[in-house]
């Protein structure tokens, strides 16, 4: 039975079909499709904001990022972003769903308290953490000195920057995440456990042999959105750390996009480097999914 042809169907219902369709279908060819191609137009092309013309270049943008060392060190520091806060944000929202999964008093304050973060704005929770990091008057140094820790530069030393701004990171996101493993962990029924209970299996081997494969299909979805999140982080690197941090130390692919197109006016070169991300991102989903998919569905 052919869907396209409508063979199969009567011509009333094919028509309704496509009127349905048609508010879907024209939103995102003006919204995904059209910016799409425009923007893989316009990254072969020397568009300059102060200029009104555009000429084809070819390949010209992209071999000029690809020589510049804030584009290859943005690549670095956007990997080495995306390497530490996911495993973070992993280990320590899938331990603290499974504490929020027990029986424990006021549970319902627990979990509004980890979710706050989430709700608060970016740029307002980002200027809260830049006073906490302030390496005078900041209550983190405060901390530190008390324990006899000398103050440490948080933001303002290219060592420190980076890891700063995950620690951030993982506090922003990490309500959102235990929200989604609560839920996978309240889907999956009591009797596998009481079974291996019977069999003689501790709470570890519960845990790891029962509870974690069950949570695969959970734990590849928390992944593949860290992944996104991390390769179109921006925001906070902007506020926190202008410039990209002392000696390029935060900049990231965005934040790279970000001062070719708006800074320099250089929307080739911008599109240029969104069209490698597009296909960072692309490639490292398409690998994902097809060692995902091996072990995170079950019949």
């Amino acid at each position: 039975m052919n869907m396209i042809t409508g063979r199969g169907y009567r011509k009333k219902e094919v028509y309704a079909a496509f009127i349905c369709m048609a508010p879907a279908v024209f939103l995102a060819m003006t919204f995904i499709l059209i910016p799409l191609f425009n923007v893989f137009y316009l990254s072969f092309t020397n568009w300059d904001l102060l200029k009104t013309s555009k000429n084809f270049i070819g390949f010209d943008n992209y071999r000029y990022i690809f020589k510049d060392q804030k584009f290859v060190k943005s690549i670095i520091n956007t990997f080495y972003f995306a390497g530490i806060k996911i495993p973070l944000d992993l280990v320590l929202s899938l331990f603290i769903a499974v504490l929020l999964d027990k029986k424990i008093r006021c549970l319902r304050f627990f979990r509004a308290s980890y979710f706050a973060p989430v709700i608060v704005p970016m740029v307002a929770s980002t200027l809260i953490w830049i006073w906490i990091y302030d390496p005078m008057i900041g209550p983190l140094n405060q901390i530190l000195g008390s324990f006899g820790i000398k103050p440490v530069q948080w933001l303002n030393d290219p060592n420190t920057a980076m890891p700063s701004v995950i620690l951030f990171s993982v506090w922003k996101g990490l309500g959102y995440n235990i929200v989604i493993f609560l839920a996978g962990l309240q889907s999956i029924p009591n009797n596998f456990a009481e079974a291996a209970k019977i069999d003689g299996a501790n709470s570890r081997k519960i845990f790891f042999k029962i509870t974690v494969p069950l949570l695969s299909p959970v734990i590849y979805f928390v992944v593949l959105m860290g992944i996104i999140n991390s390769f179109k982080i921006f925001t906070q690197i902007s506020v926190m750390t202008p410039k990209g941090g002392p000696l390029y130390s935060t900049g990231v692919i965005v934040f790279y996009i970000f001062q070719q197109a708006f800074e320099n006016y250089k929307i080739g070169r911008a599109c240029a480097a969104s069209v490698i991300l597009f296909l960072l991102i692309l490639s490292i989903t398409a690998v994902q999914k097809k060692v995902g998919s091996k072990h995170v569905y079950y019949d």
